[in-house]
């Protein structure tokens, strides 16, 4: 029998998605799963959105330009402008999804054994791109006991050598919700001019902020306007993650031209998405700020009552819609499976990610798992109910 790949591996399994068969199981028994393991919204999506879908009316579904179309692109200038981050057309290339966003600036970017530095715990598919691409990830563990703030950044000097390529952060965090400051962007900032690194920035969670400070976008960040590569999504924001569109903005021309060859072997973003996801910028502001204000509702749900049972903690997350929370138990990878495979609590159970999927650090998460807040209140009452019933059950085995 042939071997297969050494890429694939040490290819990292989904830490959102590996217990599914658990729970496909779980669920042919009869049992209900509440999942907070995985960022996808129940919030319905916007009309318009819908609408523009409905009115598709054409002959051909034909191929798309390789960057995207340009009504799409133009319309997302204006997106962009309102957060202050002046990209005009031709920075702005359309992907199919934010993660071949993210997979495309490695692979343009990044040459075999090229180091990219990430502070961790960090959404898994980072370091399987990092990895389809040859390079060696060096990651900077961040804490709970300090609400994952960035790590300092002598850290990550020290991880510094002439094979470092690039820094990558999430802002806001995805798995844990933190929201970088003025004055950590600014150090970021200083650290890839001192060194000429690429800043790979993935924000597309921008829409939910919730400290009252101003959004900082590396796109703000002055003197680094070559070296920064935006990764975007409507996914979250407009919840319509099955359309798979998401977006790459640089002002970086040999970026670009690079990532347009990927763009050219992969043909085209899907056409429907791009029609969706054009009619999405004209949402009302009316459902951008109820869709605000329910996320920052659950998300104050959740942590009052996830800290609320014995030993569990979790800091406050300032953006996204996730946090990473410490449990009272040893291995939270086979608690999460045990929820699945033995444990319900009147026919229901509670399926999270084990949080070490998103370290590379051995040993580092395995007592934190990460938890979507993208249940209404009520479901996330139910879930927390069983989450507190399951520990009590596991822990007095």
């Amino acid at each position: 029998m042939p071997t297969i790949s050494l890429r694939g591996t040490s290819m990292p399994a989904s830490p959102i998605r590996k217990l599914v068969p658990l729970a496909n199981k779980a669920k042919s028994m009869g049992i209900k799963v509440y999942h907070l393991n995985i960022g996808q919204p129940d919030i319905p999506t916007p009309e318009v959105a819908l609408d523009a879908m409905r009115r598709v009316d054409r002959k051909i579904l034909e191929y798309g330009p390789s960057e995207g179309l340009f009504s799409f692109r133009q319309k997302l200038t204006e997106y962009y402008h309102k957060y202050n981050i002046m990209a005009n057309v031709d920075d702005i290339i359309i992907t199919s999804g934010g993660s071949e966003a993210v997979n495309f600036s490695f692979m343009a970017c990044l040459d075999p054994g090229d180091e990219i530095i990430i502070p961790e715990p960090a959404y898994a598919n980072y370091m399987a791109f990092a990895i389809s691409c040859g390079a060696v990830i060096k990651t900077i563990p961040s804490s709970i006991e300090d609400g994952f703030a960035l790590p300092s950044i002598d850290k990550f000097e020290a991880l510094i050598t002439p094979k470092t390529k690039a820094v990558m952060i999430c802002n806001p965090n995805n798995p844990t919700g933190y929201l970088y400051t003025q004055q950590e962007m600014n150090q970021l900032r200083d650290l890839v001019r001192k060194y000429d690194l690429f800043l790979f920035s993935d924000e597309v969670y921008r829409e939910f902020c919730y400290t009252g400070a101003p959004y900082i976008s590396a796109f703000h960040l002055e003197g680094i306007e070559q070296n920064v590569v935006l990764v975007d999504s409507v996914s979250k924001r407009y919840s319509e993650c099955g359309i798979r569109i998401g977006a790459l903005i640089t002002k970086n021309r040999q970026v670009r031209e690079n990532v347009m060859k990927w763009c050219q072997a992969r043909l085209s973003s899907p056409l429907i998405g791009q029609i969706v996801a054009e009619a999405s910028l004209d949402t009302s502001e009316e459902y951008m700020l109820s869709v605000y204000n329910e996320y920052l509702q659950r998300r104050n749900f959740l942590i009052d009552r996830l800290n609320r049972i014995p030993g569990c903690y979790s800091p406050i997350p300032m953006g996204a819609f996730y946090t990473v929370a410490r449990l009272p138990v040893d291995d939270t990878d086979k608690f999460c499976a045990w929820c699945l495979s033995d444990f319900s609590y009147e026919g229901q159970t509670v399926m999270m990610a084990p949080a070490s999927g998103f370290y590379t650090t051995p040993g580092y998460g395995r007592n934190e798992v990460r938890l979507a807040y993208v249940l209404n209140k009520e479901d996330l009452a139910k879930a927390l109910t069983i989450l507190e019933k399951a520990l009590e059950k596991y822990n007095a085995q």
